[in-house]
């Protein structure tokens, strides 16, 4: 299953504008964020899809969250994948 998952911005790359640091619930890596720029953005198979609010990233995580394994393997996945 592939899931879009809330991640914050915490870091912009000044030398790859495309690219940024994000946290998605302790796991950090690099993400395409094209011409979005925010500080929460939906993030599916390592590029951001769309800006969204904080409120709109908690419920999402809740949700998330819930689901249990689901999540758990979404967050392994990003964990090992790379975009540089």
């Amino acid at each position: 299953m592939c899931l879009g998952i809330p991640g914050e911005i915490i870091e912009l790359l000044p030398d790859r504008p495309d690219l940024a640091k994000v946290d998605v619930s302790g796991v950090k890596r690099s993400i395409n964020i094209g011409l979005l720029e925010n500080d929460w953005i939906l993030i599916h198979v390592g590029f951001a899809l769309s800006k969204i609010d904080e409120r709109e990233a908690k419920a999402a995580l809740d949700f998330l969250e819930g689901i249990g394994q689901a999540y758990a393997d979404e967050l392994a996945a990003l964990q090992e994948s790379k975009i540089e």
